[in-house]
């Protein structure tokens, strides 16, 4: 009996492979396992290899594993580029129509199973994914019926029939797969506790938190990885009375969230790399006009359109700097899809109490990586609007403008929504005045820039850094942003049983740089490791600026379209001691 599976199914892109491990995934979800799946895909629409593997376990897991116990592979090229993952004990389910060939090097067990024939004899061969899920099930010794209730979700609309055909070549591939094994298990799961637990990517949580958070209004062009988000509030914000344009481009995007938020509605815009860098103008304009506006930018490999379906955390230089001019900005960096959804709702008060963008950054495989969630505490959402006037404004002695950029102590103004009587003001992309009327006034321009800067040096936000410190003095401290926080906890899972003193810093307010946080952490260091999908170290580079002790700091970079592996982390932190 194992606690944790490693399950890969491959094949071309349109096979249905997303759907195949939709259906098994979904299943042991609801049998109480935890689990995590990362997807690979082309960009293109169809062909190309891709594969889904999934991650099942009787305890929490964040990261997919370094090895595969199962894989499920529709044609030659998902044994050829998978089959090395396999350990001694792995299974090689493989459709008998093209003739599997196992690779010589190899000890995993290879069966030849008849997926599209088996489903072609039951009416169509769109059916073989279906076999291929009751292959599984034998090699696991599941119930099939386990299947049953989500072949009903998903294909009820198309009526009974049609689900008890699919659950009849469940059915078929799991007899043909318990003759072969000849009632030898390979592999058997451990009994799950049997609790109810959401299953969802990070983009569905950014776009539920944004819905929590109060977001009524999203303008946003379709880009991957980000396009989710979209089109999850396109079905959930009309009956609440909101709205989703897809725009013509990412710039009309920006603008049209800059608008509604000035109008007073709470409003974001999500994109990727590329678009980031086509919205920059409008987050310049929404920083001096102080205008709150939230942004999500999923990263990718890029440049240029890169490699728009593959993970990369290489937009970090940019979020911080990438507008011309200097304006304050707000970067959070979640970890989990739990704090994916917080964290959205929370940058949206953030956008408000500090009248300045927030940008919501994460990557690839917390974007579209799927996950057992916690059941989501909505009471822990509150809504804060900061200085937004709403009650009556006092009419000026001299019927002057409403001092809208007016300069406090705190750096933030007070805020109207336009029509409110008594405050008229000017809103300009030029440097302004207190009532927003242009100003070139050199006293005016240091006026106004450190008001704006003075909004952002006291953050208030929960949790900067999550830590995992136990160690006063620890032989290294890995530090980490976004999806790598799974990976790297599990490998210093490892380094702790191999006798190491290891502590985790996994930075969650990328800017401003919560360096207080971070100072003592490596202070007490001997060696820090810094991972990162990134080719030039972008989140070193920002830690030096900003905490020093450059000469203790290394580099794990990883550039090649794939999320770190646990053993990737375990291995080079070794090399340190």
């Amino acid at each position: 009996m194992i606690n944790q599976l490693s399950w890969k199914v491959g094949g071309q892109q349109g096979e249905g492979i997303e759907s195949t491990g939709e259906i098994f995934s979904i299943a042991l979800n609801r049998l109480g396992y935890y689990l995590y799946g990362y997807r690979h895909f082309s960009s293109r629409i169809k062909g190309g290899h891709t594969n889904n593997k999934i991650r099942v376990s009787t305890t929490q897991v964040r990261s997919i594993s370094d090895d595969l116990d199962i894989l499920v592979a529709f044609d030659q090229e998902t044994i050829d580029l998978n089959y090395k993952e396999l350990h001694g004990k792995g299974v090689i389910l493989a459709d008998a129509k093209f003739s599997p060939k196992k690779p010589e090097d190899t000890q995993a067990a290879m069966y030849p199973v008849p997926f599209t024939d088996i489903a072609t004899e039951l009416g169509t061969s769109l059916m073989k994914n279906m076999v291929a899920i009751g292959a599984t099930t034998a090699v696991l010794d599941l119930d099939i019926l386990v299947f049953e209730e989500v072949v009903r979700e998903i294909f009820g609309r198309k009526g009974d029939q049609v689900v008890a055909k699919n659950m009849e070549a469940i059915k078929a591939g799991y007899d043909f797969m318990n003759e072969q094994l000849a009632g030898v298990r390979t592999m058997e799961l451990g009994k799950a506790d049997g609790k109810k637990r959401l299953f969802m990517i990070g983009n569905d949580a950014i776009a539920l938190g944004a819905l929590a958070g109060g977001c009524r209004f999203m303008a946003a062009y379709p880009i991957t990885p980000a396009s989710e988000i979209m089109e999850y509030l396109i079905k959930k914000l009309p009956p609440l009375g909101g709205t989703v344009i897809q725009t013509e481009d990412e710039i009309a995007a920006a603008t049209m969230a800059i608008g509604a938020n000035y109008a007073g509605v709470r409003a974001i815009t999500a994109s990727a790399g590329p678009g980031l860098s086509l919205k920059m103008e409008a987050i310049g304009l929404a920083g001096i006009t102080e205008t709150p506006i939230v942004i999500v930018d999923t990263q990718r490999g890029g440049p240029s359109t890169g490699l728009p379906t593959k993970q990369e955390q290489s937009d970090l230089m940019q979020m911080i700097y990438g507008t011309h001019g200097e304006i304050p900005k707000i970067v959070l960096a979640p970890s989990t899809v739990q704090e994916a959804f917080y964290d959205t709702a929370e940058a949206l008060n953030l956008a408000e109490e500090y009248q300045c963008p927030v940008i919501v950054l994460s990557d690839l495989q917390l974007s579209l990586g799927k996950q057992t969630v916690e059941p989501l505490d909505f009471s822990k959402v509150e809504i804060r609007r900061g200085k937004l006037v709403t009650s009556e404004i006092p009419e000026n002695d001299n019927k002057g403008y409403f001092k809208r950029y007016e300069v406090t102590e705190d750096g933030v103004s007070p805020r109207v929504i336009p029509g409110m009587k008594n405050g008229i003001h000017h809103v300009t992309g030029v440097e302004h005045d207190e009532t927003g009327k242009p100003s070139e006034s050199a006293a005016n321009r240091i006026a106004q820039m450190d008001k704006r800067f003075r909004k952002i040096k006291n953050i208030r936000f929960n949790t900067p850094v999550h830590t995992y410190a136990p160690h006063k003095e620890a032989d290294l401290l890995i530090v980490g942003f976004n999806s790598t926080r799974g990976a790297i906890e599990e490998a210093i899972g490892r380094l702790e049983a191999d006798g190491h003193k290891v502590n985790h810093a996994h930075i969650r307010l990328i800017h401003p740089f919560p360096a207080d946080e971070m100072l003592p952490l490596m202070r007490s260091a001997k060696r820090v490791m810094v991972v990162e999908n990134n080719a030039t170290g972008q989140l070193a580079n920002i830690m030096k600026m900003n905490v020093g002790h450059a000469e203790k700091m290394y580099n794990l970079l990883k550039y090649d379209g794939n999320p770190f592996l646990p053993n990737e982390i375990y291995t080079k932190s070794k090399e340190l001691f």
